[in-house]
């Protein structure tokens, strides 16, 4: 199918959400932490009450630090909430569901690799499109097909350029970049992220500054406290960062255990490890990914976490499937619970000794183990 095929069901199962949100709903938007899940939650925010739709209010909430929309805690603050309709955005879709037994339409708009969907949910994914679109231009062009949101094109530039990139192939982009300049957009990005990022952990405040600015030179520039607060975050992750960086990798020393077929023959792990209570493992990954082309390259984090290891996984090699692969593991306790994402770019968190148990399973000697 073609992108435009996709984007036209895409459009109908949004409508059909739509549809069935009695009037004067309240809608909750429940959104992933980062740069692309803040921006489709604000894009959501501020987009759907434009739809002239009767709805009473829209609340968006970001994720916690070390939450899953699919955990039982996750359900009792959604349902604490009291939503006539929720809608989950770049936080995967997984059979487990949120509150569809409670009778309340959800709409899961996504775009990594799903596990399975929830009985009765209202499901975008565009995890098997191409070009894949992040969760932030899906929810532009969703919103777009009901009403008129072209103010709002910055914030689903910055959702796109955190999530794929300067060139990524969202067709609006050159314009945007263009009309809004590409250096404010890149530093609301930077800003964006870096709530999330710091040892503070603040993402409620970058999502209260893509719900309230009008472009990202003004959230850019603004002397606002809770900018100061982004722009101290930065300052923060940055020092974590510079420090994360000096720790080398170590190998796997065999073919991982896992069922035939799951993983490339001879594939070899880079694992780093470092302590740090700032969410940079997924920045160290992805930098030596670029220098270890041919290994998927895990960085664990210790500190980030109280009693659990944090960690991310990225690979250039496009004939291993992260989530696959990790799924066909065995932890006793955790399966289903971590190893979801996209096919290059994987990761979750565990107790230190599960994680060990992962490191033999991927080949790795008992001198990789972290403390526990």
């Amino acid at each position: 199918m073609t992108y435009a095929a996709h984007l036209a069901e895409a459009r109908a199962t949004f409508r059909d959400w739509l549809d069935a949100i009695p009037e004067a709903g309240r809608v909750v938007v429940l959104c992933h932490f980062d740069a692309d899940g803040l921006a489709a939650g604000a894009l959501f925010g501020r987009g759907l009450l434009r739809l002239g739709e009767t709805l009473g209010e829209v609340v968006v909430v970001p994720s916690g630090r070390d939450e899953s929309a699919f955990s039982d805690g996750a359900r009792e603050r959604l349902a604490a909430l009291a939503p006539d309709a929720l809608l989950v955005t770049d936080l995967g879709v997984n059979a487990r569901g949120t509150l569809e037994e409670s009778g309340v339409p959800v709409l899961y708009v996504d775009h990594h690799r799903p596990s399975g969907a929830p009985e009765g949910a209202f499901v975008v994914s565009g995890y098997e499109w191409e070009p894949i679109p992040c969760s932030a231009w899906l929810a532009y062009d969703l919103l777009a097909g009901e009403a008129e949101v072209d103010d709002l094109d910055w914030i689903a530039a910055v959702g796109v350029i955190s999530d794929l990139g300067e060139k990524a192939p969202w067709p609006r982009l050159p314009a945007v970049k263009k009309a809004r300049t590409a250096k404010w957009l890149k530093e609301t990005v930077a800003l964006v992220n870096a709530a999330r990022r710091a040892p503070t952990f603040d993402a409620q405040t970058a999502l209260d500054a893509l719900m309230r600015f009008d472009d990202s030179k003004a959230l850019a520039q603004s002397e606002a406290p809770p900018v100061d607060r982004l722009r101290q975050a930065r300052e923060a992750v940055k020092a974590e960062l510079a420090e994360a960086r000096k720790a080398a990798p170590v190998f796997s020393e065999r073919d991982a255990t896992v069922p035939a077929g799951v993983a490339p023959d001879g594939l070899r792990f880079a694992l780093v490890t470092i302590d740090s209570p700032a969410q940079v493992h997924p920045l160290i990954a992805q930098q030596w990914r670029g220098r270890l082309k041919g290994y998927p390259v895990i960085c664990a984090n210790v500190g980030y976490l109280d009693g659990i290891v944090a960690f991310s996984t990225r690979t250039s090699r496009r004939d291993v499937r992260l989530p696959v692969l990790y799924q066909s593991i065995d932890t006793p306790g955790w399966n289903g619970r971590w190893g979801h994402g996209h096919d290059q770019a994987s990761g979750g968190h565990l107790p230190p000794d599960v994680f060990n148990g992962v490191l033999d399973a991927l080949g790795f000697g008992p001198e990789a183990h972290v403390p526990v």
